[in-house]
């Protein structure tokens, strides 16, 4: 038995899907950022195509009849996710910076981890 208690205690923690989602977007933004600054294309593609990887996944997912986010709030989300897969392509033909991107991340890590950012805590639309 103490066995059985020791490889429990030893497995990963259990997360809600939204700390998973915020691991995923924090680990996608790093690269993301991390590339920007290296000025390596080849690592900035790689990181960008992850970053289109996440927000077509995220997109699918606020277009299934099963999401049970209130529906404007789906809407602007998947408006976001447009904007952020055109950005990618952007970056990928050289048109532009990525920052446009590592900031729409982080702004999803505030939400997802419920900090607000100042437009929404001023009461503007996010």
């Amino acid at each position: 038995m103490h066995q059985a208690q020791q490889a429990y205690a030893a497995a990963a923690p259990v997360r809600t899907p939204r700390q998973a989602e915020h691991q995923i977007v924090a680990a996608v933004t790093a690269r993301l950022a991390a590339a920007l600054a290296a000025g390596d294309a080849a690592r900035l593609a790689a990181a960008v195509h992850d970053n289109n990887r996440l927000w077509s996944a995220l997109a699918a997912d606020l277009a299934s009849a099963g999401n049970a986010l209130p529906v404007d709030l789906r809407a602007r989300l998947l408006g976001l996710a447009g904007f952020a897969l055109r950005q990618g392509h952007r970056l990928l033909r050289g048109e532009g910076g990525g920052e446009a991107l590592v900031d729409l991340n982080t702004a999803v890590l505030r939400g997802l981890a419920g900090q607000p950012n100042a437009e929404t805590a001023s009461g503007a639309a996010a």
